[in-house]
């Protein structure tokens, strides 16, 4: 996995690059003590993990996250507790306490490297259906039964046709990699929808059957349906 570093403490990201240099399936391509030159970087070059710092100078990790329109895995690292509940609610993979260990270290990349591979693995499912988790079943969903996608505390609520849904533990990052993106799209943070099943839309608002799904700001400017 390419990976980055962000934190406003050089010292912090020498513990992240030594510890990353430990872990084979993890190559630290850049670090970065400057938020912004990240943004920039993440531009042009494809990143899978970011370690990021949350209490930073201009902007915390927390907004940081928020910026981005497809965001790659987060870790956060940082040496307070008190973000712990928002981190997850931005479907971080973990939450490193400074200071962690190595073994803390290498714990939060094997759950990066597991959701990796689902995203990776995901290509073969995409054509007709995909599954997803329900209790201890993984129940097939056929795409052409999505209308739209909620997120709603710690679900996500699949919307079918035949006002049937579906509630799942997946976060809404990780059905979006299993979903093509020639069908579907993100238009808030809390909802992706099916381009097939809309009946209307305008800047702020889209209609789907009887329900209203608004559009977020950071999403409106690319939205392309």
């Amino acid at each position: 996995m390419i990976a980055i570093a962000i934190d406003d403490e050089p010292i912090a990201l020498d513990i992240v690059a030594a510890h990353a240099a430990k872990v084979p399936f993890v190559e630290l391509n850049a670090r970065f003590t400057n938020a912004f030159d990240a943004i920039a970087y993440l531009q042009q070059h494809k990143v899978d993990l970011i370690f990021l710092d949350i209490k930073m100078p201009d902007i915390s990790g927390i907004d940081f996250v928020k910026t981005l329109t497809r965001a790659p895995m987060i870790i956060f690292t940082t040496a307070y507790s008190e973000h712990a509940v928002q981190s997850f609610e931005l479907d971080a993979v973990d939450y490193l306490l400074k200071p962690f260990s190595l073994s803390r270290f290498l714990k939060a990349c094997h759950k990066a490297k597991e959701l990796f591979d689902l995203r990776s693995n995901a290509g073969e499912i995409k054509s007709a259906f995909i599954f997803v988790k329900d209790g201890y079943e993984q129940v097939k969903v056929l795409l052409e039964d999505i209308l739209y996608i909620e997120a709603s505390g710690n679900y996500t609520q699949l919307h079918l046709t035949g006002d049937k849904m579906l509630s799942s533990r997946i976060t809404i990052n990780e059905l979006l990699d299993l979903l093509p993106a020639k069908e579907f799209i993100r238009v808030h943070r809390a909802f992706i929808i099916a381009k097939s099943k809309i009946n209307k839309y305008d800047r702020s608002q889209i209609w789907i059957n009887d329900k209203i799904i608004p559009v977020g700001a950071t999403y409106s400017q690319g939205l392309q349906l």
